[in-house]
């Protein structure tokens, strides 16, 4: 390598240690103003002439948003209406009715799966959090299982919740690695799907059965009364939720997304139908019919008036807004490190090193990620470093690649990270059962994922 490869190498060091430090030091930066603060530094440090730097940063950060923002907006409203008008209380309560102990977690792994396709980690786990509650206070009663049935029934819901997270779109940050990386949409929502079922058995029903005896976990009466103390979504829309139209609304963003590829795969390029289905397929089409068929058949079909279900919508996008700027910082940040060649940079040193770029991808996204104590932002700073290196964007390499970012992203979730403290203070744990629980589910989620994404690259 020569002498300014080596440069622009130590400039992106510096980069990363100047964000892990904005964010983690005294001045606890909000990432987004890291992210743009050492794009700017990163820019001028790599010779990128000052006029162009504002141009850098405004297409990255607007071009990610175009691509990814509105989609993210649509899935967040889409969220909430599920929510709202009860349709994950019904599609949850379907999935468990009628199970035994030994069953159950696998239950909750199923209903955790159906909502965790269009919802965030936090979101999910507080939809599934009245169905945990009432299950396991059920179990409690009966003492038909040995351990914690609090730590029996929220491990299977926050491994799936947590898989879905990290490694399948169009979750916001798979999606952004989709964008970065130029994948296949759907071919990386397959891939993803593909890697992330054998990774939920693992960190969820298998590790959970196995803990569960190890942790006396029990939430405050108060919490468990808040929120097992209604039935059904009674207290949220007058009318019933058909679980038919509930799942439908669940999976039709996603089915036309997958269908594209189907089309792509099988069509000839002339076919009406493969360009009907690749425009419908388009992430921000198929999110928009997604949540117009959920606005009309859950949300007015449900009862809820307009205007309550409006002012729901409103709080969705503004639960959103910080996710979306830090995506845009990273778009930024992104965009400065191909325009000064340290993108080149990165991709030279590691042609020499002969590295594994899917465990490249998966170990940056979570040192990043720890580090920062952000998911997204380990996702989008290792979609930006690895963006040379990756493969024709059609292929199924690249589409692994965003699965390896996506598990990294999500692994040693620890004290610095929201969802670690949502899962400790709902369950009422300690440090260390928080620790063994959640840092360790998420870990193992992270491990699996990367495994899956290493042994399916056999075939790529």
């Amino acid at each position: 390598m020569t002498g300014h490869t080596w440069t622009l190498l130590v400039i992106l060091a510096a980069a990363i240690a100047a964000l892990i430090t904005l964010i983690n030091s005294r001045l606890r930066f909000h990432p987004f103003i890291a992210l743009m603060v050492v794009s700017v530094g990163a820019a001028l440090a790599a010779g990128l002439p000052a006029e162009k730097i504002a141009e850098s940063l405004e297409s990255g950060a607007g071009g990610i948003l175009g691509d990814v923002g509105v989609t993210l907006a649509f899935g967040a409203m889409l969220g909430r209406l599920l929510s709202a008008s009860g349709a994950t209380d019904r599609i949850a309560r379907l999935i468990v009715d009628r199970a035994g102990p030994r069953a159950l977690p696998w239950y909750v792994t199923g209903a955790a799966f159906v909502i965790g396709i269009p919802m965030f980690f936090e979101i999910g786990l507080i939809v599934l959090l009245p169905l945990i509650f009432s299950v396991a206070q059920r179990l409690e009663r009966t003492h038909r299982i040995n351990g914690s049935p609090y730590v029996y029934l929220a491990a299977p819901a926050i491994g799936a919740l947590a898989t879905l997270h990290g490694m399948v779109a169009p979750h916001p940050g798979p999606l952004v690695a989709v964008e970065g990386l130029h994948a296949n949409l759907g071919l990386s929502i397959a891939v993803g799907l593909v890697c992330a079922i054998p990774t939920i058995v693992v960190a969820g029903p298998v590790y959970g059965r196995w803990i569960a005896p190890r942790l006396d976990v029990r939430p405050d009466p108060e919490l468990i009364a808040k929120f097992a103390g209604h039935e059904d979504g009674a207290d949220r829309a007058p009318n019933q939720v058909r679980t038919g139209w509930a799942l439908a609304a669940v999976l039709v963003p996603v089915a036309l997304m997958l269908l594209r590829t189907v089309a792509e795969l099988v069509c000839d390029e002339t076919s009406q139908v493969r360009h009907v289905l690749a425009f419908t397929g388009e992430p921000v089409i198929a999110m928009l019919a997604g949540f117009l068929f959920a606005l009309f058949a859950l949300g007015y079909r449900s009862g809820l008036p307009a205007e309550s279900i409006r002012a729901s919508l409103t709080d969705s996008l503004k639960a959103v807004a910080g996710i979306l700027l830090i995506i845009a910082g990273g778009g930024a940040f992104n965009q400065v490190l191909e325009d000064s060649g340290i993108g080149k940079a990165v991709e030279d040193a590691a042609s020499g090193m002969h590295l594994n770029v899917i465990v490249l991808g998966w170990l940056l996204a979570l040192l990043l990620s720890f580090s920062t104590g952000s998911a997204t932002v380990g996702i989008v700073a290792a979609t930006g470093i690895l963006a040379p290196l990756a493969q024709d964007g059609g292929s199924l390499h690249t589409s692994l690649l965003v699965v390896a970012i996506g598990a990294g992203s999500i692994g040693l979730n620890y004290v610095n990270h929201a969802g670690f403290w949502l899962v400790k203070e709902s369950f009422g744990m300690t440090l260390g059962q928080a620790t063994k629980s959640h840092t360790a589910i998420q870990t193992i989620v992270s491990v699996c994922g990367l495994l899956m994404a290493l042994l399916l690259s056999v075939f790529a």
